[in-house]
């Protein structure tokens, strides 16, 4: 069975973005069910691909450059019933602010043993696997 709710929604990318042992955060203003803080992200727009659109949202949210890595994986986000795509993303450039302050109230780096706390549902598990294995603990 195919959630209708996800099919008609428009499609996330998100960039897992780790950089000193840590990885970025955003607050959004308005929060998204349950959710408040989580990764750089938008929607993908016709003709964007999830690398670009990760790139782009990093930017325009948070006021970094960053270069796509390598996508970690896709699924439909249990609490918002999004489809998302999860890249991993490297720095080239800039430092972490609010840069859209209509959508973004905070920033911030997260250490592995504060995700839990930014992430209380947990994350998808190929994430949390890029994540354990980059960050330290």
């Amino acid at each position: 069975m195919t959630d209708q709710g996800a099919e008609s929604r428009p499609h996330i990318s998100a960039a897992v973005v780790v950089q000193r042992g840590r990885v970025l955060m955003v607050r959004r203003r308005v929060a998204e069910g349950q959710l408040s803080w989580q990764f750089p992200a938008g929607k993908i727009e016709p003709g964007e691909s999830p690398e670009g659109v990760a790139v782009r949202e990093t930017l325009e949210e948070a006021g970094l450059s960053v270069e796509a890595v390598r996508s970690l994986g896709e699924r439909i986000h249990p609490d918002t019933h999004r489809h998302m795509s999860y890249i991993a993303c490297e720095v080239v450039s800039g430092t972490a602010h609010v840069a859209d302050r209509d959508e973004v109230a905070e920033v911030t780096w997260c250490a592995h043993s504060e995700i839990s706390a930014y992430v209380p549902a947990g994350l998808l598990p190929p994430v949390q696997q890029y994540l354990d294995d980059v960050l330290p603990r």
